[in-house]
């Protein structure tokens, strides 16, 4: 155990530094964090400051092309309203360990409005966009067109770990496709996670106001269920949690270890990635936006060492590998641990290993099922005649099991 208290308190202090913390970007319609609006809807964006301060921080968007990149649109081009919009609502943690100050913006609204679809960026910052607090990505579609997806079971001996097939049928809803089809291309992404996409597919059939997407590269390693845990109840052990405590006026929450390489499939109720923050004390619901607390998180895997790095993420840090979630080995008690500082709440997590050209594996530790349920998000983009930018003409997503 000392091996252990060393090497947590040499991870201890990373995240102090980072006082924007718990950042959500939420879909009211859907009731989490697919950041995918038509024309008229609203998300939600939350973030927490621990320094406690009344900071007026700004905010801005910005359009991109289908693949991410920079299409040098002015501000005119894609939206109407003000270049920076205030982020002046805001209250005070209470009744928290913790103090924070909560911030929250519904967007779009009246200050800031986008006019064409397609793929965007919310920039929060204090003095300059160019030095942003954080960006999160959010997309904006014309509802043009029905996207359909069907996930298949797939066995491939050339690439054993890919185990989900994904086809996708594109409807218009009004007037031929076929026009526009030399502009269209289809993105794929599983779990709301950039790192798994599949992108630039052209249409591999076109039936007058239909389009079929039947690639047999549009294929997705299964992965596995998402580990989780709850810690909503900080003064009991419970739902993956297998210890609490409260330490030099911190709360401590302690996970039970999770197991590398599972040889079989088990079915795990989860939420693709997503996360909520919420108290509950004794049965009681709290306001957890203002009132859920932090703690740290002990995340440790049994394993022997692997020659490569592992990270814990999820839709909580935005599956973005850093220190701050990166695992240690402790020798002394064979396992990976790591320490995150986390508002309470319920958390899905995956461990991900980073390869040697830099791309994250989600599927090693966890295992890689063919019956694993994901949400897979397609996204139909075009650029009619005329039009210098990438608009997203559709959108539709799959949520249920593989059968």
């Amino acid at each position: 155990m000392k091996t252990l208290r060393i090497l947590l308190l040499s991870l201890s202090g990373l995240v102090f530094g980072q006082n924007i913390q718990s950042i959500q970007l939420f879909n009211p319609q859907t009731n989490d964090e697919t950041p995918v609006i038509k024309f008229g809807e609203q998300l939600v964006l939350s973030f927490d400051d621990l320094t406690n301060a009344s900071e007026i921080y700004r905010y801005t968007i910005k359009h991109y092309d289908r693949n991410w990149n920079d299409d040098n649109l002015f501000f005119t081009q894609f939206a109407t309203g003000s270049l920076n919009g205030l982020l002046d609502q805001f209250q005070y943690s209470f009744n928290t360990l913790q103090a924070y100050t909560h911030y929250k913006l519904t967007f779009p609204n009246d200050k800031i409005q986008p006019k064409i679809s397609g793929n965007f960026e919310l920039i929060v910052y204090k003095d300059s966009a160019d030095r942003p607090l954080f960006k999160r990505r959010f997309y904006l579609v014309e509802d043009a067109a029905t996207v359909a997806l069907n996930i298949s079971r797939i066995a491939d001996a050339k690439n054993p770990n890919i185990n989900q097939r994904v086809e996708v049928k594109a409807t218009s809803k009004g007037g031929d496709l076929s026009s526009n089809v030399n502009s269209m291309t289809l993105n794929v992404m599983q779990n709301n996670n950039p790192n798994v996409v599949v992108n630039n597919l052209k249409p591999s059939a076109t039936l007058g106001n239909q389009l079929l997407f039947q690639q047999m590269n549009l294929t997705f390693p299964g992965n596995n269920e998402f580990y989780y845990f709850d810690n909503k109840n900080m003064n009991m052990a419970a739902d993956m949690v297998s210890a609490t405590e409260l330490k030099d006026g911190v709360n401590q929450t302690y996970l039970h270890p999770v197991w590398a390489f599972p040889l079989n499939y088990q079915y795990q109720p989860d939420v693709n990635g997503a996360w909520y923050y919420r108290r509950n004390d004794l049965g009681l619901e709290r306001n957890a936006e203002r009132e859920a607390d932090y703690s740290w998180v002990y995340f440790s895997l049994d394993s022997d060492p692997v020659d490569k790095e592992i990270y814990v993420l999820g839709g909580f840090n935005d599956f973005k590998p850093s220190k701050e979630n990166q695992m240690q080995y402790d020798a002394a008690n064979k396992k990976y641990v790591a320490k995150i500082f986390l508002k309470q709440g319920f958390y899905n997590y995956i461990l991900a290993t980073k390869e040697s050209n830099g791309s994250l594996n989600f599927g090693e530790i966890n295992g890689n099922f063919w019956q694993t349920e994901n949400l897979y998000q397609a996204f139909l983009y075009y650029a009619p005649f005329g039009r210098n930018y990438d608009g997203l003409m559709g959108y539709g997503e799959f949520r249920t099991p593989v059968r």
